[in-house]
């Protein structure tokens, strides 16, 4: 049953904001946009909010009526889990596997696009009738995380004690909290033990924190793209694209839903989004598909002609405004910040023996983001626990986007974990 239709809100008188110590500060109107103009109607949140079309997903409270608990402390009143099934489940349940989405994905992993998903599903090459991970054969679930903005309990959705959004007052996750929520989904669907878990990138830290949490449940992993923690080069990333979308007045502090259209944070979040961009893809990639072509060939001088990887950029960005939200993206890329493997279990190695897990990795030799290294050493420490770890190195020219993109490589590695 999806959540309870969400009541209009008043639109709020926007002539003044407030800065952190009170004092009134700029007008609203007189807020300058930025010189490479964004659609006049974008929304304030690109969120699924109840009332708007359901698609395929399907919701669980997973609280019961008891507060849901958090790594950093504090607890949420009530979580919503947003997810999409395709398959069935055999008898013994045994054919189940979990794909874990990133950072701006969402359960929407197979399927088109339509007025309730706003893309094609993101590894829709790979998941299907008849493909490697096939859905005529497996039962797959993925989820929204917690924190995210697309069905599942996040900083847009109402805080069930206040009856508005949580916007600033959604509390720090880690991803420790989304691979909690995602068990008690597996709990409710009556998955005691996943056939696989797999997923890349952010997906890939759920992954690996799947096998370390919950052993017994995860005979196969394949994290892809992924660290075994945050490196200092990522938190570096992480905190510029965060400060874009802080330093934009239009973010009111994270209390922004109330806005009129055009009139939310999306500057911001656009900047962000191109900030990722950039090393989403590698040189090779930008070079080869852009080089120093400009989008006016007659205008080059002026402070903001642009070149055309300069329109490619804006185009991710406002593509991202109209499916995601602000708040998600502070919340959860601060929840990636803060992946560790071995935090509160010692050493890396004394984390990686709790993982009892098949497990298969895997690079993009162009990623700068998540770079070889840092997938040759999961299967190191793996293996120096006397666990079992394939690494594969996936020669393709689009950098971290290769995960999504290099769908044949990636395929054939996860049709031979599966089939083990």
């Amino acid at each position: 049953m999806a959540p309870a239709k969400r009541k209009q809100p008043k639109k709020p008188k926007l002539d003044v904001i407030e800065g952190g110590n009170g004092a009134v500060e700029a007008a609203i109107a007189e807020i300058p946009n930025h010189p490479k103009t964004y659609s006049r109607d974008l929304p304030v949140s690109g969120a699924w909010f109840p009332g708007d079309p359901v698609g395929h997903r399907k919701f669980i409270n997973v609280t019961d009526g008891r507060p849901f608990a958090l790594e950093a402390g504090g607890t949420l009143p009530e979580v919503i889990q947003a997810y999409e099934t395709w398959g069935k489940l055999n008898p013994d349940s045994s054919n189940a596997i979990l794909i874990c989405h990133a950072l701006t994905g969402d359960s929407h992993v197979s399927g088109d696009s339509s007025a309730s998903h706003p893309t094609k599903g993101w590894w829709d090459e790979i998941v299907g009738p008849g493909k490697v991970v096939d859905t005529e054969k497996y039962f797959v679930v993925c989820i929204n995380v917690l924190g995210g903005c697309q069905g599942s309990t996040g900083p847009s959705s109402l805080n069930p004690v206040s009856n508005r959004p949580y916007g600033r007052d959604f509390p720090n996750i880690t991803i420790r909290d989304i691979v909690r929520a995602q068990a008690k989904v597996a709990d409710y669907l009556g998955i005691e033990r996943w056939h696989a878990v797999i997923g890349g990138s952010m997906g890939g830290m759920q992954v690996l924190e799947w096998a370390a949490m919950f052993p017994d449940r995860v005979p196969r992993i394949a994290p892809v793209a992924t660290s075994l923690a945050a490196s200092a080069q990522q938190i570096a990333w992480s905190a510029v694209g965060r400060a874009a979308i802080a330093l934009d007045p239009r973010w009111r502090d994270g209390n922004y839903y109330e806005a009129d259209p055009g009139d939310g944070p999306h500057t911001g979040l656009a900047i962000a989004r191109s900030i990722a961009q950039i090393h989403y893809r590698s040189d090779e990639s930008f070079q080869s598909r852009f080089g120093r072509d400009l989008v006016d060939k007659d205008s080059l001088f002026g402070l903001w002609d642009r070149f055309e990887v300069e329109s490619y950029l804006d185009y991710h960005g406002e593509k991202l405004i109209q499916r995601f939200d602000a708040n998600s993206y502070l919340v959860l890329n601060r929840a990636m910040d803060t992946h560790d493997l071995a935090r509160g279990r010692g050493s890396m190695i004394d984390a990686a023996t709790r993982i009892k897990a098949k497990v298969a990795t895997a690079s993009i030799s162009t990623d700068i983001l998540y770079p070889p290294h840092q997938q040759l050493e999961i299967q190191k420490v793996i293996e120096s626990t006397g666990g079992i770890c394939s690494y594969h190195e996936i020669d393709d020219p689009n950098g971290h986007d290769g995960f999504l993109l290099a769908t044949t490589h990636i395929g054939a590695i996860f049709s031979h974990l599966l089939e083990t």
